[in-house]
């Protein structure tokens, strides 16, 4: 049999992907056009996402999330 082709997403990968989810749901939008647009670049680790989402958080996105989760969604800061 040929060589193993099996790829595996690098912890990096794994965390673009739940930034992905965690923008859609606060956005309340669909994930596939974030998806359809990653840029994957296979490295020694495995494979990686070039242009992985950023996820901006403000007083009514963390609200949103106290509110789904019940709990603070960022930590208050100490003083």
């Amino acid at each position: 049999m040929s060589e193993d082709k099996n790829m595996f997403m690098t912890d990096q990968a794994v965390g673009a992907v739940m930034m992905a989810l965690q923008k859609s749901l606060m956005e309340q939008s669909d994930i596939v056009p974030v998806l359809k647009e990653f840029k994957f670049r296979l490295s020694e680790g495995g494979l990686m996402i070039l242009n992985p989402p950023l996820v901006k958080f403000n007083e009514e996105s963390e609200e949103t999330l106290q509110e789904s989760f019940g709990f603070d969604a960022v930590p208050p800061q100490s003083e």
